[in-house]
């Protein structure tokens, strides 16, 4: 009879996390779906608890298992109350590597203790146990190594004291990618030879270190707007080892849920791909400008705070964009402020277009415009804003460079093709920004010099603080 509460209580579980998932695609419901995969999860450990009391020796180990899941239940709360919103991208990428880490680690408990125990013979059951155990290695070990790189390259570097210590880089010659394909025929060599011969446990520490490396070089040659779509490929990744892991210890419920987030993942990774205009393969095997930048042959005078807020006097339309830059400077606040002025002073309509790939992971910029209380509502995605800025007074760029390059639409160069913000449409346009530099595509943006341009050189918070107090003063 408890064996048919235990099936019910993983397929509650399951119905929490795919209810969960559902809720996580829109920023209203988001919270909700949150809390759905909380309580999923909490129902999946009770009752994993409560199925290993059915074992012969029953359950060893209270005191680690209690502690286990105090530890861990304090530094995730920890975690998320420190974090600031402009640091989700960091932990989101952490997260990832845990969630690998930790299905490796229980595939690799697990196979040990198959080993010593059944001394197991050549024969159908091994090769299955060894294969599953061979890829949660591969796929677990790399994801953790390979998302504690792109934590650090979202940071900006490994940080002490205050101080940065290492840099990380952005390095891929051609000569990597072979290492690569090396690297991953390596591990399937080494699963076969685990078939072989399965009491030898060097075969699976060979596969660890390599899984390792793999995901270190994997990651080390992406960056710059090809960064959120790494962080959806490892969760992905960290989903399928899961699922790897659950078919080792047959845990239906962690199949399901590695499943759900690796199945979710993927798609993601295909929709920010597709929002780029690029294929997958190029992401992960080939660079993405940031190699030849174009070099700057023309000048832009720069307009001031006044001049701005005298142009947004009267305009009944006004159309944010956001970007990686509005992330750096942190002004997401200063932007609600503007936003919020514009209302209460001048009855001003202003809504917000959200590039899919815009910031450092996706939903990144909803995230930070969600931390400053902007309502869900005026968040408005891509293909449903561009129709509107024709009849736009005025565009605000922020930070965003080559999501609203108008070179996208020439079909030459490395933005060739990629769906942008049609800011160069509205009336008027403004650009905070610290300079003309190029965005990481290396492509120069014509948008910078048209005559209906301001540009607004400087820090985004210091930028949008000046034309907030001349709001004001007008």
């Amino acid at each position: 009879m408890l064996e048919d509460w235990v099936s019910i209580g993983y397929l509650v579980s399951a119905i929490f996390f795919i209810f969960g998932l559902k809720n996580l695609g829109h920023p209203r419901t988001a919270p909700r779906g949150n809390q759905y995969g909380m309580f999923g999860m909490a129902i999946a450990v009770v009752t994993t608890i409560i199925d290993m009391n059915f074992f012969p020796e029953g359950i060893v180990g209270w005191t680690l298992i209690g502690s286990g899941i105090l530890i861990g239940s304090l530094i995730g709360y920890t975690m998320a109350v420190k974090v600031e919103m402009t640091g989700m991208p960091e932990m989101v990428a952490l997260f990832n590597g845990f969630g690998g880490a930790a299905s490796a680690l229980v595939a690799l408990s697990e196979t040990w203790k198959w080993i010593e125990t059944t001394s197991p013979e050549p024969g159908l059951g091994a090769t299955v146990a060894i294969v599953a155990a061979g890829l949660s290695a591969l796929v677990g070990w790399m994801t953790l190594t390979g998302s504690l790189l792109a934590m650090y390259k979202l940071k900006g570097g490994v940080e002490l004291f205050g101080k940065w210590w290492i840099r990380t880089p952005t390095w891929g010659p051609v000569w990597l990618n072979p290492v690569k394909a090396l690297l991953f025929v390596s591990v399937l060599a080494l699963i076969y030879l685990s078939i072989e011969d399965p009491t030898n446990t060097d075969y699976i520490w060979a596969i660890i270190g390599i899984s390792c490396v793999l995901g270190i070089i994997l990651v080390l040659p992406i960056g710059g707007a090809d960064m959120p779509v790494v962080v959806s490929l490892l969760n992905s990744l960290s989903g399928i080892a899961a699922a790897f892991t659950g078919f080792i210890i047959n845990n239906s419920v962690l199949i399901v849920a590695g499943s759900l987030v690796g199945a979710s993942g993927l798609i993601l990774t295909f929709i920010m791909c597709k929002a780029m205009n690029r294929q997958l393969i190029d992401v992960l095997f080939k660079s993405f400008g940031g190699s030849e930048k174009q070099e700057l042959t023309r000048t832009k005078v720069g307009s001031d705070a006044d001049e701005v807020a005298m142009m947004a006097d009267g305009a009944q339309k006004i159309i944010i964009v956001p970007g990686y830059g509005m992330a750096v400077s942190q002004c997401q606040h200063q932007v609600k402020e503007f936003a919020d002025l514009m209302q209460d002073k001048f009855d001003t309509e202003v809504k917000y277009a959200i590039h899919p790939v815009a910031g450092r992971m996706p939903g990144h910029m909803n995230v930070l415009l969600a931390e400053a209380n902007v309502p869900y509502e005026q968040l408005i995605e891509m293909d449903e804003i561009n129709p509107e800025f024709p009849q736009c007074d005025m565009a605000i760029v922020i930070g965003a460079n080559d999501t609203c390059n108008p070179a996208a639409r020439t079909g030459e160069g490395p933005l060739a093709g990629m769906p942008i913000i049609d800011a160069d449409q509205a009336r008027t346009v403004v650009i905070i920004k610290r300079s003309l530099s190029v965005g990481y595509a290396g492509v120069d943006n014509d948008l910078f010099y048209e005559d209906k341009t301001m540009m607004l050189f400087g820090d985004g918070k210091a930028m949008m603080t000046d034309l907030n107090n001349a709001i004001k003063d007008l």
